[in-house]
């Protein structure tokens, strides 16, 4: 079950025309420059990359990282957490990084698939790499500063390492200042993040080893799913709610409105009994976002010190 947590979002696919990409990955393939081939250091090995002229990102973080590096016209498609992005518009799209289509992603003739190390099943990769598809894939982000190194590592394997560095040292600041921030500041909320999904009837509490769990504790709060000794995520209980005693719930963008907003947050078992909940203290933020592992990992860090003290 905590896989599906890490596995968040599913939406509408979109597809696009063959002639616009073929354009799109001559255009593309010069704005890459002359920095190919280039090996970098994968899970799976070192991996050598000849060409990025039309890249398959798995995962909405590492599309997020491909696009803030200026390569948005070479990526002909996206799993279904990247298709929220805007400049997915108009792209393929195969499944979520849990469950791609390798037969969707082959039509799409890529010459690079870069994702994070937790995307499959294996089945999937394993076919595209017999299909001859460079596959780079990298550790999954554990905490905001992982961000930085994934930036380098996929700049590097893309061909653009100058715009890697410059990227990665913007993030690196950002998430600085946001962790300065969180510090400084005067509160030190109790956090539980509950992963809620009102459609399909799964309430989690979240806990140590989960995206979000790295990020509370960045922003200056204390993650209370990790002080029960909570793994990954666990089932939410009155129980649990009430040992938690959490000052503010953290929930994605998503959750909150599969539950009718706050006031379906407040119904959820135990959470009107806590500090939280009788405060209505109920903060959302994007899946992508929470997950801190992309080009955006300082910007969202910043967004959550003022939801957590604010």
């Amino acid at each position: 079950m905590a896989a599906a947590v890490l596995a968040i979002t599913a939406f509408a696919t979109a597809c696009g025309g063959d002639d616009d990409d073929k354009s799109d990955g001559k255009a593309g393939q010069a704005a890459a420059g002359t920095a190919l081939p280039a090996t970098v250091d994968t899970t799976m090995g070192k991996v050598t990359v000849k060409d990025a002229s039309r890249i398959v990102p798995l995962g909405g973080d590492i599309a997020q990282t491909v696009y803030a590096l200026g390569l948005a016209s070479n990526v002909v498609g996206v799993d279904t957490s990247g298709a929220v992005l805007p400049e997915s518009k108009g792209k393929a799209t195969f499944g979520n990084s849990r469950t791609l289509n390798p037969e969707g992603i082959l039509a799409q003739r890529p010459t690079v698939a870069i994702g994070s190390a937790s995307v499959g099943p294996r089945s999937a990769i394993d076919q595209l790499k017999a299909a001859g598809v460079p596959i780079v894939l990298i550790p999954d982000s554990s905490k905001p500063e992982d961000a930085i190194t994934r930036i380098t590592t996929i700049a590097t394997a893309l061909g653009v390492p100058d715009k890697g560095r410059t990227l990665a040292d913007r993030t690196a600041g950002e998430i600085a200042t946001a962790k300065a921030k969180g510090a400084q500041a005067t509160t030190k909320p109790r956090v539980a993040f509950l992963y809620i999904r009102g459609q399909a009837n799964l309430y989690q509490i979240g806990g140590k080893g989960l995206g979000p769990d790295s990020m509370i504790t960045a922003a200056g709060g204390i993650d209370t799913g990790t002080e029960l000794g909570v793994e990954m995520s666990a089932a939410l209980t009155p129980e649990a709610m009430v040992a938690a005693k959490p000052d503010v719930i953290l929930v994605f963008q998503k959750g909150l409105e599969s539950v009718g907003g706050v006031d379906g947050v407040l119904k959820l078992p135990g959470v009107a009994q806590t500090p939280a909940g009788q405060n209505r203290k109920v903060v959302a933020m994007d899946d992508l976002e929470l997950g801190g592992g992309g080009a955006t990992a300082g910007v969202a860090l910043n967004k959550l010190v003022d939801l957590l003290h604010g």
